[in-house]
């Protein structure tokens, strides 16, 4: 008897359509191989972008040309969404795909669809998962919140869905990271936290493993109540 297909590794990228490039993505057309089937269908969870319909085409558009097959929108945001419609296309397709846009706000609507125990459920049963942007952080373990933007002694941190068993932000290199290591500081001593610059990509394996893609991605560390910037990890 085969043994039931364990968890696969989810692919944290900061990029989008802003990665095109003249000859494409080979980062995305990686990913999207690594379904392990022709044309992987695409179930798209656009939480964070409250089902943008132009972010939607415009990410639909860039997947096919890398080698998907049909995307698809899984409706969540607004009040005529029919639930059991959205959770047969998580459940049917190859990948999920987690897009972009706010994070605290995408984490609000897959709460309150009640949508997250089903992805947790296909996680665990082998669905391949891709985040992009706001969606790798999504995928993570936490993100950070502030009641005054200007006044870190009000950050707080709010759970995400943790399916990425890791810290991450995207997109934070010309600030220097301020938000994830805003967010280290409000953890304990020893964590770790990642950050994927534009265009780069963190492969997170089910054991912990991890690999950078297509550019060396950030890693800073709590250490005695400071956090450090800690060795990079290269691209293999």
């Amino acid at each position: 008897m085969n043994a039931a297909p364990g968890p696969k590794p989810i692919y944290l990228l900061a990029g989008g359509p802003g990665a095109r490039r003249s000859d494409g993505d080979p980062l995305m057309t990686k990913v999207l191989a690594s379904c392990g089937v022709p044309r992987p269908s695409i179930a798209y969870v656009g939480a964070a972008s409250g089902d943008n319909q132009q972010f939607f085409l415009m990410i639909s558009d860039y997947m096919r040309e890398c080698g998907a097959g049909q995307v698809t929108l899984a409706p969540l945001a607004g009040r005529r969404v029919k639930i059991e419609k959205t959770r047969a296309i998580v459940e049917s397709a190859d990948m999920i795909l987690v897009s972009g846009g706010d994070v605290e706000a995408g984490m609000e609507i897959l709460e309150e669809r009640q949508i997250l125990p089903l992805l947790r459920e296909r996680y665990e049963s082998g669905k391949s998962f891709l985040g992009i942007s706001a969606g790798s952080i999504m995928l993570a373990r936490q993100w950070v919140l502030w009641e005054d933007p200007d006044d870190d002694a009000t950050a707080s941190a709010f759970p995400c869905m943790g399916l990425a068993a890791i810290l991450c932000d995207t997109h934070g290199e010309d600030e220097g990271w301020e938000e994830l290591r805003t967010l280290l500081r409000l953890t304990e001593e020893g964590t770790f936290g990642y950050g994927i610059p534009s265009g780069a990509g963190l492969c997170v394996h089910a054991d912990g493993a991890l690999e950078a893609l297509g550019a060396p991605v950030h890693c800073f560390a709590k250490r005695s109540d400071r956090v450090v910037h800690d060795t990079d990890l290269p691209p293999l």
